[in-house]
């Protein structure tokens, strides 16, 4: 299957691991608290599902691109599994507000789960069924990764370079305390 990833060299990317897309809000919010786990080998900040590369932060602001602002996994599925994955996701945003986040409104805010493999569309079925159990109506969009591009290297690090900003202090710092407390288990030593 192809996953429309842009291609170029990406060292800190590991190609036998598995990889997923999700988009839960500002990727600010979501990089720390997935590169915090035990497993998980690289993440990055990009744009997927919307029209092909050449994208810009800017272009994907507009809300004209269809892009949606994502975090690429490479996980080690023998260390965490994708429901796991998936478990943090759904406690770091709200699945059930089309196209919003808290403050971040248009449809490059939307949630959504980009798979890479057939058990991973699997795993968020089965994620989406519990949140139904639980009385939770997701509006996540699950779909084959599309017309992937890694966003612009500011973007990459970003909450953990500007903890003072104060969309950092604010928003994205907190959801990955919020990560720590709730899955700390899952958590890489250091």
């Amino acid at each position: 299957m192809s996953t429309g990833i842009a291609s170029g060299p990406r060292p800190h990317m590991n190609p036998g691991a598995a990889s997923i897309a999700l988009a839960g809000g500002c990727f600010w919010c979501l990089e720390g608290a997935f590169a915090a786990l035990r497993g998980v080998q690289a993440v990055e900040c990009g744009y997927s599902n919307g029209q092909p590369p050449p994208i810009t932060y800017e272009q994907v602001c507009t809300g004209q691109t269809g892009c949606a602002e994502v975090v690429l996994l490479q996980y080690d599925s023998m260390q965490i599994a994708c429901a796991q994955l998936l478990e943090v996701f759904f406690a770091l945003h709200d699945p059930s507000t089309r196209n919003r986040q808290g403050a971040d409104v248009g449809t490059q805010y939307r949630s959504g789960i980009y798979y890479t493999q057939p058990e991973q569309a699997e795993a968020a079925q089965a994620a989406i069924a519990q949140l139904a159990a639980q009385g939770i109506v997701a509006t996540t969009e699950i779909l084959p990764l599309a017309h992937y591009q890694a966003a612009e290297a500011y973007h990459q690090g970003y909450a953990a370079r500007n903890p003072q900003q104060p969309y950092c202090r604010l928003v994205a710092l907190p959801k990955l305390a919020k990560a720590k407390a709730q899955f700390g288990a899952w958590m890489a030593a250091g």
